[in-house]
């Protein structure tokens, strides 16, 4: 029974989160270069660019109820821990968290090494921190423990590691685009390592290896540059073939896809103010109250998002009850139909 209300919940929560993806970025494409084994244990490996929309858009697109291994210093408040926790995502505990928590993470990992032999699935971000450069980043060690330690503890677990590439347009920008690659899985029983340290290595070697093909990778060396010759041409970031091809190509094989023509500037600027009119309470709180208390840039489209989907509706509803108390039910649902009009025309355009 418990089982049963937990996956409800999530379930609800799921739907919920995919309407307001569905309000807040342009697009989402999700290309899957496989099918994703449905009752296996699964550990999803990605790159990490855009702070808990990554997390969220993994599990709104992966097709499984999945645990997420999340960085400790979002469970700081009791009700948000227990928020999180609700959700499957469970803190792992870095150096700047303080040494003394980092004895913490060896009771998480078991319980992944536990989740994944009732074959679950499990989702880690390997890099072991965001950052919105659209390179991926060496990787640490954390996701071969759980690996190795899965396989030493159950060694009969089919283990099925499947890759995964995130493409944002303008990841700290609304609204923005994204791509999800999903890699071919392969289980770690097919590779016949069998010394411990080779087998991290070649883990560590064929994941990055991996991701970078699931992502517009711009190689450290040259970054700035490589980037602004990429944005000169009007590269489609969601596009990570097209991107990488360009680049191996030295800049002369680049064909990326024409954005659709968007509106007029000047009526884009119309719904705009339109749409912040309709929505003046959320962009007055997100402008002038949220968004400067924000340090890290990365979490700028997660607390964007996060008010999108919690004072965004609400807002609408009031507003609604509001224009029922005056005009009744008629000009209420024309007002609702015309406020869900002006977002799709904002976001979408």
């Amino acid at each position: 029974m418990r089982d049963t209300l937990e996956q409800l919940w999530l379930l609800i929560i799921r739907t919920y989160i995919r309407i307001g993806f569905f309000f807040y970025f342009k697009k989402i494409e999700v290309v899957k270069q496989a099918e994703i084994p449905k009752n296996k244990a699964v550990l999803f490996l990605a790159n990490h660019q855009n702070a808990l929309l990554d997390a969220l858009l993994i599990a709104t697109t992966c097709g499984r109820f999945s645990y997420f291994l999340t960085r400790a210093a979002v469970f700081k408040k009791p009700w948000v821990s227990k928020l999180l926790h609700t959700l499957r995502m469970l803190p792992v505990y870095r150096i700047r968290d303080g040494w003394s928590n980092l004895t913490q993470n060896n009771s998480i990992f078991n319980t992944c090494t536990d989740l994944l032999h009732e074959k679950e699935a499990v989702a880690i971000f390997p890099e072991g921190s965001h950052n919105l450069n659209r390179t991926v980043r060496p990787l640490s060690k954390g996701f071969t423990r759980i690996i190795t330690e899965t396989l030493e503890r159950y060694p009969e677990t089919d283990l099925h590691l499947v890759p995964i590439g995130f493409n944002f347009q303008r990841a700290e920008g609304f609204p923005d685009q994204v791509s999800i690659y999903y890699g071919t899985s392969f289980s770690v029983k097919d590779i016949t390592i069998t010394d411990k340290n080779q087998l991290i290595q070649h883990l560590k070697t064929r994941v990055h290896d991996d991701i970078t093909g699931l992502t517009s990778h711009i190689p450290s060396d040259g970054y700035e540059s490589t980037l602004k010759k990429l944005e000169a041409m009007g590269a489609d970031f969601t596009d990570p073939v097209a991107v990488n091809r360009c680049m191996a190509n030295d800049f002369s094989d680049c064909h990326f896809k024409k954005a659709r023509g968007p509106l007029p500037p000047l009526l884009l600027k119309l719904f705009d103010l339109l749409f912040i009119c309709n929505m003046i309470v959320p962009y007055v709180i997100w402008k002038w109250m949220i968004k400067p208390k924000i340090v890290e840039i990365e979490f700028r489209s997660t607390f964007r998002f996060a008010l999108a989907i919690t004072l965004g509706p609400l807002w609408l509803l009031l507003f609604c009850y509001i224009v029922f108390s005056v005009f009744g039910w008629g000009v209420t649902m024309m007002y609702f139909v015309m406020a869900l009009t002006l977002s799709l025309i904002r976001v979408k355009a």
